[in-house]
């Protein structure tokens, strides 16, 4: 079974989206100049961002292999992007195919690809919403008509947190979120950081604020902070390449990806 959302907006073409970035990253053919201006910007302070971009999907394929293997069979994920196979629901009814995934996206270009993550198998279900991450309680209200909030729920939200700034209050997002969810759910993060390089950081989030977008790095600590309260599942807060690292898939330049991630489980 299937939903579907809303008609999509006009594409606002005057300035970057971050989803549009994330997509040239990705090589991917849904962005238009504007962003490919942003994007090689970012990428003449840090070259390695494709990179980057290639190891945090490899992450989120790994935690939803990891959580579905363990039994979650919820998924919701926010901050999803423009669709690249194999996408989330993909991944996890692969292992459960009873699995029922709910995306969640606050870009109409996202909207305009939806069919792409609602081909769910005949078991499960797969839904999405058109909602932007500080709006938790319209995102929970519509996840309720897929998900089971009385059972646990694996939250995702891969390459999101970094860009929402402190003045929109990040944390309480998270910590709404989760108490609306059983013991037993799940949060898989990532999130970049300017540890290692805060100079070429700064340049970044400068580009990304500049496009409209509340950008901000941060640091281990302030990372941690996400799962506060939470059991981390080992290694804990790991760099991308290093948590459960799949041989031959992982790409070799991963372990100088300054990106922390971290999957935990809500008691």
């Amino acid at each position: 079974m299937t939903d579907t959302g809303t008609g999509a907006d006009d594409i606002d073409t005057s300035k970057p989206q971050s989803a549009r970035m994330y997509d040239y990253f990705l090589d991917g053919k849904d962005n238009y100049p504007v962003d490919w201006e942003a994007a090689e910007q970012v990428i003449s302070f840090f070259p390695a961002v494709k990179e980057m971009a290639r190891t945090n999907r490899d992450f989120m394929h790994r935690a939803a292999r990891l959580l579905a293997r363990r039994g979650i069979r919820q998924f919701l994920d926010i901050g999803t992007g423009i669709p690249t196979a194999p996408n989330l629901h993909q991944i996890v009814q692969a292992i459960t195919p009873a699995a029922r995934v709910v995306y969640a996206d606050n870009d109409p270009i996202v909207l305009r690809h939806a069919e792409a993550l609602l081909h769910s198998t005949p078991q499960g279900r797969t839904a999405y919403i058109r909602a932007d991450v500080q709006e938790p309680e319209k995102i929970l209200a519509a996840a309720r008509d897929t998900l089971d909030f009385d059972q646990p729920i694996a939250l995702s939200m891969v390459a999101l947190l970094h860009l929402v700034g402190d003045e929109d209050d990040p944390y309480g997002i998270v910590v709404e979120l989760l108490d609306s969810l059983a013991p037993g759910s799940h949060l898989a993060l990532s999130h970049a950081t300017g540890d290692f390089d805060p100079e070429a950081w700064e340049r970044v989030v400068e580009v990304y604020r500049k496009g409209g977008t509340s950008a901000q790095v941060r640091s281990r600590g302030e990372f941690a902070r996400f799962f506060t309260g939470l059991e981390l599942l080992a290694p804990g807060i790991e760099l991308a390449a290093r948590w459960h690292p799949e041989g031959e898939h992982q790409h070799t330049d991963g372990e100088q990806i300054p990106l922390y991630v971290g999957v935990a489980r809500k008691l």
